[in-house]
């Protein structure tokens, strides 16, 4: 019996071999090297910055226009806070304004008709203001009456620490006409017992960075800046202002800053009571 042949089936191609999964330290290193990077770029930034800090001798003023509701953002550089007057133009207030600023916070009594002994802080603060305040209260004799401020921010950290203490001591404080509060400034105005605002005065909150200058994975500095911004809203809420007010600032980028109005100041209750 005779019948036709076939072809034998073709062999089924071989699969292709699977990749090799990488190995536990591979990940380890991968994961070390992507830190790394985080880090020199998070160096790279905080080296730019701090060469532009490197030689400032002060902070001078310009002159800006009065703020307005819905007109409250401006641009914001620590080397030039707002103002109405020009550089050669004295404030009209109770206690003459320094300018240009020191780059640290520095303390001196002036003595006024209208609020007494006033104790102005001005300048940046610096990193150890809390400490160096607290030496100086010390020698005082007396006292003061108020506390006065025109800063253009600074330390997060000594700025509460500070505004603790005026509270501690039942200090009022004042943000005198044409001064300016800003950055971190305003928790440290918010430490008065009784808050007393000019018109004329800027007060302005922006975001911050909250870190001590070491270099952090990425994970780890947003879990600093989210306990950070706990911290703030707890003292806020300590110190009888409405945390609310501090959503103004995480809405306003650091290269700019958003001041408030009397209305906000009030509504807040950042200030409890304002002055011409």
């Amino acid at each position: 019996m005779t019948g036709r042949m076939t072809a034998p089936d073709p062999e089924p191609a071989p699969l292709p071999r699977p990749l090799p999964l990488p190995s536990a330290r591979a990940v380890l290193r991968a994961c070390l090297l992507a830190q790394v990077l985080v880090a020199g770029a998070v160096a790279l930034d905080t080296g730019w910055g701090a060469l532009d800090r490197i030689g400032r001798n002060g902070i001078r003023t310009e002159t800006q226009s009065p703020i307005s509701p819905g007109d409250q953002r401006r641009p914001f550089s620590p080397s030039a806070v707002p103002s109405r007057l020009g550089p050669e133009q004295p404030s009209e207030g109770p206690v003459r304004l320094p300018d240009p600023l020191p780059d640290r916070l520095e303390f001196s009594i002036r003595p006024t008709e209208a609020f007494g002994d006033v104790l102005l802080l001005a300048g940046a603060i610096d990193p150890g203001a809390a400490p160096r305040l607290r030496g100086y209260l010390a020698d005082l004799d007396a006292p003061p009456d108020m506390v006065a401020l025109h800063s253009p921010g600074g330390s997060v950290r000594d700025a509460l620490d500070i505004g603790r203490m005026l509270r501690d001591d039942g200090l009022n404080t004042l943000a005198l006409p044409d001064a300016a509060c800003l950055s971190a400034c305003p928790y440290i105005f918010a430490g008065g017992v009784e808050r007393t605002a000019s018109r004329t005065a800027w007060i302005g909150l922006h975001q911050h960075a909250y870190d001590d200058g070491s270099i952090l994975p990425a994970f780890l500095a947003v879990e600093q800046i989210q306990a950070g911004q706990g911290e703030t809203l707890r003292y806020l809420s300590d110190m009888g202002v409405n945390p609310l007010a501090l959503a103004h600032g995480l809405e306003t980028p650091p290269d700019d800053i958003y001041l408030l109005v009397e209305e906000e100041l009030l509504r807040y209750r950042l200030a409890t009571a304002m002055i011409d």
